[in-house]
C-alpha cells in the first residue's frame, strides 16, 4: 500500500483495502427494496400529523414513527453517500446519491409539522403524558431538548414568516460562497523553478508550506490583492450575515446572537468567555513560539507567509499503511481493552477505506448511520501526517460505535462540540507515545513542531476567530457600520495581539476576515479550540490518573446525546465552564515548547 505514481481504478484496489458496505445493503438490489419501504411509509406522516394533543398513546405513536423513519432513512443515505464518495466519476452512484438525497428532502418537509406541534404542548401536559405511558420516560431528555426553546418559539404566523425567509437570512454565505469559490480570479505566480502555478484556495494552503520564502511571499501578495479588489463587497455580505443572526436572535427574545447559537446545544455562554479569556492570557507562549520560529527560519523580520512553513524541513520518518496500523495501536494501548477491541475490529473487519483511486473524494473522515458500523476515508501516503489523521478518524468512530452500542437511536449520536474531543485525545496519545518511544533527535523535534503548529492552528487561531466573530456581532448590535476599513483595522489589530511583536505587522493579512467562511457558520469555529483543549486534559488524565479517568473517559464516549454536552464533559473529568482544563493544556503546550527550544540546540 505504498505511493503510486499512477492512481488505480476503483476495480484495482485490492478488496482488502476497501471497506465492506455489504453489511449495510448486500447489493444494490438491498438498497433499492429499503428505498421503496421509505418512499411508502413517509407517505403516512400526515396520518400522525395533528394527533399529538389526542394523549399519551398518540404521542407515542407518533414520536416512534418519526424516529423509525428517520433511523431508516439514515441507512439509505449513508450507503449512497459512501458508494459516491469511493468512485466520484460512478454515475451509477451519482444517480444512488441523488436520489437519497432527494428522499432525504422529502422525508424532512413531511416530518416538519412534528417538532414545532410538540412545542405547542404545554409543559403540564407533556408531563402528564410521560407519567400515563411510562415507556415515554425513556425520551423525556429528547422532549426536554426540544421544548427548551419554547420561550424563543413565536406565534405560528411570526415562525411562517421566520421561515419564509430563511433563504434570505441564508443569502450573504451563498453570495460569499459563490464570490469566493466561483469569481474570484488569482493571478499566477511562479515557483522554485520558474513554473507557472495558477493560485487557487487548495494551492494556496499548499504554497504557504513550501520551503521556499519568495514563492510563499508571492502567493500571500497575490491572493490578498485580490481580496482587496472586493473588500467593500465581502464587508457588505459579512455585515448583512451578522445582521440577519443579530436579527434572528432579537426576535426570538435571546439577549444576543451568541446565546441563541449556544442554546442548540445547551453549553453556557461561559465557555465562550473562558476560552478566549484564557487563551488571552497565554497569548506569551505563542508570541515565544513566533521568537522561535523567526530563529530557526533565520530571518531578519517574520511574517505571516512564515507561519506555516515546516520549521525542520521534510518529515525525517514514514510509515506504510501496515506500519501504521501496528503504530495506532500501541498508541491507543492506554485506552484499555474494551477500546482496542473496538479498534482491531475496524482494522481487521474493512471499516476503512484506505487507498487512493481514480476517481476517489479528496481527504478523509469517519461517517456511518446508528444501523451502519462507523467506516472511515483515507486516501494513504506513507507519511506521519496520514498516521495522525488515521488515528483522528479511527477517535470518530470508536466514538460513534460507543455510542451507538450504548444508546438507543434517540440518542445514538452526538454534538460537534463533543464530536472532535474523542478525535484529538487520540492524537495527543499517538503524539505522547511517539515521544516516549523516538529516540532520533530530529523525528522528536519534528514530532513536537507537529503538535506545536496543530495547537496553534487550533487553539490559537480557532479562538482568534471566535474573539472576532463576537466582536462583529457586538459592534453591530451597538450600531457601528462593519465597513471594510473598520473590520480591517480591528481584525490587524487583534492579529498583532495574537502573534505578537516577533512578527511584522504586513498590511495584507488586515484583510483575512474577509476569506473565512467560518465567520458565516453562526457561533461554530469555537468549538475546535474547546474541542482541542478538553482532548489535551482528558489524554494527561488517562494516562497519569489511573483506571478511573479511562472509566471516566468511555463513559463520555457512550453518552451520545443523552445528555446535554456540558454535563456529558463534566462525567468524563472536564468541566468545560471552568478555566482549568485550557489552563492544563497549555501546561502541555509550554512543556512541549520547552523540549522543542532544548532539543534544537542539540541538533
Amino acid at each position: 500500500m505504498s505511493e503510486t505514481t499512477q492512481l488505480p481504478t476503483r476495480e484495482q484496489v485490492p478488496e482488502h483495502a476497501t471497506w465492506d458496505l455489504t453489511s449495510i445493503f448486500a447489493d444494490d438490489q438491498a438498497f433499492e427494496e429499503a428505498y421503496a419501504v421509505v418512499l411508502e411509509e413517509v407517505k403516512a406522516a400526515d396520518s400522525y400529523k395533528g394527533t399529538l394533543a389526542n394523549g399519551a398513546t398518540a404521542f407515542l405513536d407518533a414520536l416512534t414513527y418519526v424516529l423509525d423513519i428517520s433511523r431508516k432513512l439514515e441507512t439509505l443515505y449513508v450507503y449512497s453517500h459512501l458508494k459516491n464518495d469511493q468512485d466520484t466519476t460512478n454515475t451509477t452512484y451519482q444517480a444512488l446519491y441523488a436520489r437519497a438525497s432527494s428522499l432525504a428532502s422529502q422525508v424532512s418537509a413531511s416530518l416538519s409539522w412534528f417538532e414545532p406541534e410538540v412545542l405547542s404542548l404545554a409543559d403540564d401536559v407533556i408531563a402528564r403524558y410521560v407519567k400515563e405511558e411510562p415507556k415515554l420516560e425513556h425520551y423525556r431528555h429528547y422532549i426536554e431538548t426540544l421544548v427548551a426553546a419554547r420561550a424563543h418559539v413565536l406565534p405560528a404566523e411570526q415562525e411562517a414568516l421566520l421561515a419564509s425567509a430563511g433563504e434570505i437570512f441564508g443569502s450573504p454565505g451563498t453570495i460569499f460562497s459563490v464570490l469566493n469559490n466561483a469569481d474570484l480570479q488569482f493571478p499566477t505566480i511562479k515557483d522554485e523553478h520558474g513554473n507557472e502555478i495558477q493560485l487557487s484556495h487548495g494551492v494556496y494552503g499548499q504554497l504557504m508550506e513550501n520551503t521556499n520564502r519568495q514563492v510563499r511571499e508571492d502567493a500571500f501578495k497575490g491572493l490578498y490583492e485580490v481580496y482587496g479588489q472586493f473588500k467593500h463587497t465581502f464587508a457588505s455580505t459579512l455585515s448583512t450575515n451578522v445582521k440577519a443572526h443579530n436579527f434572528k436572535a432579537n426576535a426570538r427574545h435571546y439577549e444576543s446572537a451568541r446565546q441563541a447559537a449556544l442554546s442548540n446545544n445547551h453549553v453556557p455562554e461561559a465557555v465562550y468567555d473562558t476560552l478566549v479569556d484564557v487563551v488571552n492570557q497565554n497569548l506569551p507562549l505563542l508570541h515565544r513560539y513566533m521568537k522561535l520560529r523567526k530563529r530557526l527560519l533565520a530571518v531578519d523580520e517574520l511574517h505571516m507567509y512564515d507561519v506555516y512553513t515546516p520549521l525542520l524541513g521534510e518529515a525525517p520518518i514514514t510509515y506504510t499503511y501496515e506500519q501504521a496500523v501496528e503504530k495506532a495501536i500501541e498508541a491507543l494501548a492506554p485506552m484499555g481493552d474494551e477500546y482496542l477491541a473496538v479498534v482491531k475490529e475496524a482494522f481487521h473487519s474493512r471499516w476503512i477505506d484506505v487507498v487512493e483511486n481514480k476517481g476517489k473524494r479528496s481527504g478523509a473522515y469517519s461517517s456511518g448511520a446508528y444501523d451502519t458500523k462507523p467506516y472511515i476515508l483515507m486516501n494513504w501516503h506513507d507519511t506521519l501526517d496520514q498516521l495522525f489523521t488515521l488515528v483522528h478518524e479511527m477517535g470518530h468512530s470508536v466514538h460513534s460505535y460507543f455510542t451507538r452500542t450504548n444508546q438507543e437511536y434517540v440518542y445514538g449520536d452526538y454534538p460537534i462540540f463533543l464530536a472532535e474531543i474523542a478525535s484529538t485525545t487520540n492524537e495527543n496519545l499517538l503524539t505522547e507515545y511517539l515521544l516516549k518511544t523516538e529516540t532520533d533527535p530530529k523525528v522528536r523535534a519534528y514530532v513536537l513542531n507537529h503538535y506545536l503548529d496543530g495547537f496553534k492552528g487550533t487553539v490559537f487561531r480557532q479562538t482568534q476567530f471566535a474573539e472576532f466573530e463576537h466582536f462583529m456581532h457586538e459592534e453591530d448590535a451597538k450600531g457601528t457600520p462593519l465597513t471594510a476599513d473598520f473590520l480591517s483595522e480591528s481584525y490587524g489589530a487583534l492579529n498583532h495581539k495574537y502573534y505578537g511583536e516577533a512578527l511584522a505587522k504586513d498590511p495584507e493579512i488586515r484583510l483575512e476576515w474577509s476569506r473565512i467562511p467560518h465567520f458565516y457558520y453562526n457561533y461554530y469555529v469555537f468549538q475546535y479550540a474547546t474541542g482541542f483543549s478538553a482532548a489535551a486534559t482528558l489524554a494527561e488524565k488517562i494516562l497519569h490518573e489511573g483506571p478511573k479517568a479511562l472509566e471516566n473517559y468511555l463513559t463520555y464516549l457512550k453518552a451520545g446525546s443523552s445528555d446535554y454536552p456540558v454535563d456529558v464533559m463534566k462525567k468524563a473529568g472536564v468541566d468545560m465552564t471552568k478555566a482549568a482544563y485550557i489552563e492544563n493544556a497549555f501546561t502541555v503546550f509550554e512543556k512541549r515548547l520547552d523540549e522543542l527550544e532544548a532539543l534544537i540546540e542539540t541538533l
